[in-house]
């Protein structure tokens, strides 16, 4: 979820409800007794909430087993057709996976992370509907950082206090000067790179998706080093990325 432990600030059985709803997605399903001994709240509160949920469909029992329901599903699909970006960008994700034969992603941003909005998987064998719809952080990714470039320096700062820079590998950059610096450089060249700093052996580029001198999100194409070399990414995909945000803008004028 989009808000972190220990930062909740609103009403006590709001916060609960969605905490019963992030253990549960975390589990993939549980009994009210594993859920109330992790959460520590008592049962009966838990089974409260897990009723209520289950009558309006989000969540499903079977046997003693309580699971996230479809109706999650059916909002968040209302929340992403609603969105004008995602409209826009969509067939453009679909032709450059198309050209570059690799994985695609659409990228947005909310409270300082950025969501895998829409992807397709190229030629690789990985299976998008597990990256879908997760969240990732911003100074790790070429599609965060691309987005990143485009905050001012006291909204940065608010990104690295709430979530730090946290190495994901060796090449991570988690020192706040060095990201700045980094930050400059794609500000200035216009897309973002990811050696090997979010999974080792994979390479990724990205370009922000501005509108109105908003930014909107970010694409990013990615795939293995020995395929998607920096070379590659800095002439061919590139190229296409670029070609591609004009058509998100237009599509975007007329959505």
């Amino acid at each position: 979820m989009p808000n972190e432990p220990g930062k909740r600030t609103g009403v006590k059985s709001d916060e609960t409800l969605f905490a019963v709803l992030d253990a549960l997605r975390g589990a993939g399903g549980a009994g009210v007794t594993e859920l109330a001994d992790e959460l520590d709240v008592a049962k009966s509160t838990v089974h409260n909430h897990l009723s209520s949920m289950r009558e309006h469909g989000f969540v499903a029992k079977s046997g003693d087993e309580y699971r996230l329901g479809l109706e999650l599903f059916s909002y968040g699909q209302e929340v992403r057709n609603d969105m004008d970006v995602y409209r826009a960008a969509r067939p453009v994700v679909d032709s450059l996976v198309e050209q570059t034969g690799e994985m695609v992603w659409l990228l947005v941003p909310q409270q300082g992370r950025v969501l895998y909005l829409y992807g397709r998987a190229g030629e690789t064998s990985v299976d998008v509907n597990t990256i879908l719809g997760s969240w990732d952080y911003m100074h790790c990714t070429s599609g965060g950082k691309a987005i990143l470039a485009h905050y001012d320096a006291d909204r940065v700062d608010s990104v690295v206090e709430r979530h730090g820079l946290s190495a994901r590998t060796a090449n991570t950059i988690s020192d706040r000067e060095e990201l700045a610096a980094e930050l400059d450089a794609v500000r200035e060249q216009g897309y973002a790179l990811n050696l090997g700093e979010d999974l080792e052996g994979i390479h990724a580029i990205a370009v922000p998706l501005l509108y109105e001198d908003e930014i909107q999100g970010s694409i990013a194409v990615a795939g293995p080093a020995h395929r998607v070399s920096e070379e590659r990414c800095k002439t061919e995909i590139l190229d296409a990325l670029i070609a591609s945000t004009n058509d998100v803008e237009l599509n975007l004028a007329y959505a």
